[in-house]
């Protein structure tokens, strides 16, 4: 088959980015759509990103994709219980995402990549019963095929074509979390992220102010999305509104209720099971378009750049071989699904349990638990951390002890 190029990927944030350097890096041609007219905008992301994920890949950040520096996280319960958590795990920075999605994007260009912008892909080509190209859409207009014997879904939670690849792609309200942010103004801070859990709060998620510069900060909520259909909740009506919850709490705030905002937005984040598959002959999906997305935070911008990386060391291999075929496609999904998938699961599992607690619990365990308990929760070691709040109030084994299993 004669091809335009080696790869196509569909989608130029994080996973897009960093999967389309590596692979134009080992001698590949690929090329980047987006359908957005300019990579990075609009920005729908608290935009936090630990040092650690950035380090792994050799990169150093520009200043100008920093609005904040992190050391650490402050915690709070629904009593106003406060630990602050600084660890390696607590370091990072508040980004300026519309900036660093362009860096990301750039850095594919400076090793050979190809980007297309305000370019929509609209259907599979396919040839011999296999997936062989995209047909794309530029500004809405008449479409045309482009070639690839490899097309790689980093659409987010959109996935049109990776659910026309057939992937399971469509999400329920209970793996979902409804989320509202404000950047606001002004917010002193203490270069902490700071995190508030409590039903009255959030059902079945928290509350996070997440510092930037010049005095300035994103004010977010994210309520589960299985609550959109709840009775009466702070709303005071039938069904949880984040954004009635998020103007809730700034009016309790002493600092955020006399500030302004500046930036309003809405939408809705993955935080339930990854899919049970990414790839088919020809086809890989990656990062939020694979429902990778943290299960605790919702967090997905190290994930999809962690992602990318294992996705694109296959996908060399592969070009190397000339075989796209799932088997050979498939020791991305293995490693994942060995590496951070098992992470993962453990942190779904903690969603799951924490769901169960009721404010009074909530308040209990953050009364007896330490930053060293907080650090083997977040890293997957259970038994101490479970063994202290038990200790204390045995009637939470029944729920705590799924943990254990």
């Amino acid at each position: 088959m004669k091809y335009d190029h080696d790869a196509i990927v569909i989608g130029g944030g994080p996973s897009g980015s960093t999967f389309a350097r590596y692979c134009a890096a080992a001698g590949m041609d690929v090329l980047i759509i987006d359908k957005r007219k300019e990579i990075g905008i609009p920005v729908r992301c608290g935009e936090g990103l630990g040092t650690r994920e950035v380090l792994a890949q050799g990169l150093e950040l520009p200043k100008r994709c920093i609005s904040a520096e992190i050391t650490g996280a402050k915690v709070v319960a629904p009593s106003g219980k406060e630990i602050v958590w600084k660890d390696t795990q607590t370091t990072g920075w508040v980004l300026e995402r519309k900036m660093f999605d362009k860096w990301l994007c750039e850095l594919a260009v400076d090793k050979g990549v190809k980007v297309h912008t305000y370019t929509r892909a609209t259907e599979l080509v396919k040839e011999g019963g296999r997936i062989a190209g995209v047909k794309l859409s530029h500004g809405g207009k008449e479409p045309y095929e482009v070639r690839a014997p490899l097309v790689v879904s980093a659409e987010g939670m959109e996935s049109l074509m990776a659910r026309a690849a057939g992937f399971k792609t469509v999400h329920s309200l209970y793996d979902v979390d409804t989320c509202y942010q404000y950047e606001m103004k002004p917010y002193d801070h203490q270069n902490l992220i700071e995190l508030y859990f409590g039903n009255e709060i959030a059902p079945r998620g928290y509350v996070w102010i997440f510092p930037k510069s010049d005095r300035k900060a994103n004010v977010g909520i994210g309520i589960g999305g299985n609550y959109m259909n709840a009775k009466k909740g702070a709303s005071g009506v039938d069904g949880a509104d984040p954004k009635v919850y998020l103007e809730k709490f700034i009016a309790s705030h002493p600092q955020l209720k006399d500030s302004s905002t500046l930036i309003d937005f809405g939408g809705v984040i993955s935080v339930g099971a990854p899919m049970d598959e990414f790839v088919k002959d020809n086809f890989m999906v990656i990062g939020t378009a694979a429902k990778q997305v943290d299960p605790i935070h919702g967090g997905g911008i190290a994930i999809a750049m962690e992602t990318a990386a294992l996705a694109a060391s296959t996908a060399i291999g592969a070009h190397k071989g000339k075989d796209f075929s799932r088997s050979a496609l498939l020791p991305y999904e293995t490693e994942w699904k060995a590496t951070l998938g098992k992470k993962m699961a453990k942190r779904l599992m903690l969603r799951k349990v924490m769901e169960k607690l009721n404010d009074g619990d909530l308040d209990y365990i953050f009364n007896t638990i330490t930053q060293k308990d907080l650090n083997d929760t977040m890293d997957g070691k259970f038994a101490a951390p479970v063994a202290k709040v038990v200790a204390g109030r045995p009637q939470l084994l029944k729920v705590l002890g799924a943990l254990l299993s």
